[in-house]
């Protein structure tokens, strides 16, 4: 049996130090690799912890809202766009992202960083995936931003999602990458999917209770695709979880549930069946196998339409969309 782990880095959220959090996750990474991982899976935004440096104001801090529900107010309860995490974001050779480029190299292990990348404009929700040689093969930054809401309104969104070859102990094994909110939308996986990947790892930064857990399960089905997502502990938090995608074998239903943590502090290991996931996507009938994509054109409609609508401070709708 081939096999490739993926350590869940479950961990308690931290503050913005970039010295004390490049500590912490070096730790993380060694117990990660003591356990036998291949791969350890940071939860989302692991420089500053996803700290949210705007404070939430009376209307909930909503920047994008149906027309109706502005009650004729246009103005959020904060400026906007307010700058984010100011002071926060680092570039993809700043010492930080070095640093667990040779901690890769140094464990064999390959490493999904997850951290606020200055970008030209406002900074980007990113991923970079180092192999275990410490090189750079994917830098991934969120598409599916949290846009309704600051402070995530003010970032940059990702343009697409990509795989790569990720080479490990076992061989090239096909890798991409979404985060958090990006796994609500079916596109995202499927997207992952159609470009190759057999496993997809998912930094998160928020509750994870059974509807979102039960999508999470879903894309890994639909998609026959190995599904890894780390959260940050917490009360309510944590449920860090894996999923094989192998839904039947012998024609029988299984649970495709690779592990599950609890809501406690720890790092936790995913061990995938390579062999039984790629049987899997020769075999059976969900990926790309039948479907049918002249029937999907209105998935690139950028027409939003009632109920949907939603607006503004300005009037205006989510960029990269239009209103009737």
């Amino acid at each position: 049996m081939t096999t490739l782990t993926v350590a869940l880095l479950q961990l308690a959220p931290p503050g913005p130090d970039l010295p004390v959090n490049l500590a912490l996750g070096e730790a993380a990474c060694r117990r990660a690799r003591a356990l036998g991982a291949d791969i350890a899976l940071f939860p989302e935004m692991w420089s500053n912890g996803y700290s949210c440096a705007v404070p939430e104001g009376p209307a909930g801090g909503d920047v994008y809202r149906h027309p109706s529900l502005w009650d004729g107010v246009r103005t959020p309860a904060e400026p906007w766009p307010e700058p984010v995490w100011l002071g926060e974001p680092i570039t993809r050779d700043s010492p930080f992202v070095t640093r667990f480029r040779e901690l890769a190299a140094e464990l064999e292990m390959a490493i999904a960083l997850t951290y606020l990348e200055r970008w030209d404009g406002p900074p980007r929700n990113t991923l970079s995936l180092i192999d275990r040689h410490g090189r750079l093969v994917l830098t991934y930054a969120k598409v599916h931003t949290c846009a309704f809401d600051l402070p995530e309104a003010g970032l940059t969104p990702g343009e697409g999602f990509e795989a790569c070859a990720l080479d490990t102990a076992v061989g090239e094994v096909m890798t991409g990458a979404m985060i958090c909110y990006d796994r609500e939308f079916p596109e995202s996986a499927r997207a992952l999917m159609l470009a190759g990947a057999e496993i997809v790892l998912t930094p998160n930064a928020c509750e994870l209770e059974i509807n979102r857990l039960s999508q999470f399960r879903s894309r890994a089905v639909e998609n026959m695709t190995g599904m890894a997502m780390a959260n940050y502990a917490g009360p309510g938090w944590g449920h860090s979880v894996a999923h094989d995608g192998v839904a039947f074998v012998d024609g029988r239903s299984r649970d495709t549930l690779v592990v599950e943590a609890g809501e406690a502090e720890g790092v936790y290991p995913a061990v995938f069946d390579l062999d039984a996931l790629r049987a899997n996507r020769r075999r059976e009938t969900w990926g790309d196998a039948f479907r049918r994509p002249a029937a999907y054109r209105s998935l690139m409609d950028r027409e939003v339409r009632e109920p949907f609508v939603r607006i503004g401070p300005d009037g205006g709708p989510l960029p990269g969309r239009s209103r009737p």
